[in-house]
């Protein structure tokens, strides 16, 4: 048996009472998934949406836990410690922290929330407090960086005990920083509850995630959002987005603004796209708190808003000019309209749009730097919504000049089937299109046909590195393709 941690301690937060037993004895973890339980832990019932912890308690008594925490009354074998609490996620969340001694109080915590631009914002702060000095980690939707491994991420926001356990790796890898981002359904379900921000960031807001397990309601899914500005020190707002009235509204920290709009106090003017054959970007420059001239090399008007909140956020830090213009002008996001290097005669984007409305807003931009064509490949995830197929389609044969239809996740339909509903969007507007199925053929496609001047969007899979057929992921990464086919080429 490894470490233990004497209970008491470990509830020293939490108010609770004892049901069974004692809670004056050592355990040797704490954990929310009976399969995790190797004996000695406390183990947590959390009720889910779909099981109930409760009904595991024999379980893990029989793997040997020591204590369970419960949320109404339960019984379990004797010798097993009962502790009943008010919130089963809180408790989880808070015992976590405990456990792993607090990690989040040893460094300087900086949550993102938002719809769009959460994931591009907090690479960008990542790359500004490195190359500052000070050593940062990153818990987002691509990744999570400890300072000692890179671990592929499977939500926005992982479960409470997940956080805390990276947060401590951080610690002893030396980080001094982290930046996360943070989802509305992390907050809903108290995953950084008991976390004490240093700095919140509100990027934007539109309706998402609404209906289904997510949230009943749009008021519901920015009450979440707004939680953030309640549990951290400073929050950075953008201005601009029509939500911000409300969601300033009743927050408890101190509000510091950015945009484009007369009184923030990080505004931007000056705007401009910086627009090459090979090379698309941003350039601004920042008034208000700070006079700087900014550039970066991803394209996209967003970009501007996304750029201009890290750099509130790193003025707020006080980090060194040179250290965040260099960051912003190097920084690339991986499938965030990612510029894949094969030619400056044309531009070939890798991006994660996988919705009409993700779709739409990247055409719309990328129109905006008058490319010879506009070329859009892309595929559709099997066993989702069929809507979402004709509005990708619709989208792009309305914005781009070719749409080039192949695969995406199939996932358990016939690849066939999808693209057949694809085209039906397609043909609702004028663009046109061809359809090649195989997504390495659709690229050397798409290479092959290149024209000086176009721009070239590879759309839908973004950061992903596989293929989803049948129940079996297969390797696939979109940007090895890209560069193995433009060699082939001759590109």
């Amino acid at each position: 048996m490894g470490m233990t941690k004497n209970l008491r301690d470990l509830l020293a937060d939490i108010p609770h009472t004892i049901l069974q037993g004692s809670d004056d004895i050592a355990v040797s973890g704490v954990a929310f998934d009976t399969r995790k339980i190797t004996g000695g832990e406390v183990f947590v019932c959390i009720a889910g949406t779909k099981v109930d912890g409760h009904t595991f308690i024999p379980q893990a008594a029989e793997k040997g836990a020591a204590a369970v925490l419960v949320t109404r009354e339960a019984s379990a074998p004797e010798g097993v410690t009962v502790v009943k609490v008010e919130d089963d996620r809180k408790a989880l969340a808070l015992l976590g922290a405990a456990w792993y001694g607090h990690p989040s109080k040893a460094l300087t915590t900086i949550g993102i929330t938002g719809t769009k631009g959460k994931t591009t914002t907090s690479y960008m702060i990542h790359s500004m407090l490195n190359d500052a000095g000070i050593p940062c980690g990153l818990i987002g939707t691509v990744e999570i960086l400890t300072g000692k491994e890179r671990i592929s991420a499977t939500h926005s926001t992982p479960e409470s005990l997940l956080i805390q356990k990276y947060m401590a790796d951080m610690v002893e890898a030396g980080m001094k920083a982290v930046v996360m981002e943070v989802s509305s359904q992390g907050l809903k379900m108290d995953r950084v509850y008991g976390i004490d921000y240093d700095f919140g960031l509100f990027t934007n807001l539109e309706p998402d995630h609404i209906g289904g397990d997510e949230h009943p309601t749009f008021e519901d899914y920015r009450d979440c959002k707004k939680k953030l500005f309640s549990m951290c020190k400073k929050g950075i707002f953008n201005a601009d987005d029509q939500h911000f009235p409300e969601m300033k509204d009743g927050c408890t920290c101190e509000v510091v603004t950015f945009g484009a709009s007369d009184g923030c106090d990080y505004r931007m003017a000056d705007t401009r796209l910086l627009n090459e054959p090979g090379r698309k970007g941003v350039a601004y420059r920042v008034e208000g708190r700070a006079e700087l001239a900014v550039e970066t090399e991803i394209p996209g008007r967003f970009t501007m808003f996304n750029s201009l909140a890290a750099i509130a956020l790193g003025c707020e830090m006080k980090l060194p000019v040179e250290a965040m213009l260099k960051a912003l002008k190097e920084v690339r996001v991986r499938g965030r309209v990612e510029s894949v290097p094969v030619s400056d005669k044309f531009i070939v984007l890798l991006d994660y749009a996988h919705n009409g409305m993700s779709l739409r807003s990247l055409l719309t931009t990328l129109r905006e730097y008058q490319p010879k064509r506009l070329v859009c490949m892309f595929g559709c995830g099997g066993n989702r919504a069929k809507d979402r197929r004709y509005d990708m389609g619709e989208w792009s044969s309305r914005l781009a000049d070719l749409t080039i239809v192949t695969s995406d996740n199939p996932r358990f339909e016939e690849p066939g089937d999808i693209i057949a509903d694809i085209l039906v969007g397609v043909k609702k507007a004028d663009g046109a299109y061809v359809t090649v199925p195989d997504r390495r053929e659709a690229i050397s496609y798409a290479l092959a046909h290149a024209e000086e001047g176009d721009c070239i969007v590879i759309a839908g899979k973004g950061h992903e590195d596989y293929q989803e057929i049948r129940g079996v992921k297969y390797p696939m990464d979109d940007r090895q393709m890209i560069l193995e086919e433009a060699a082939k080429l001759g590109l």
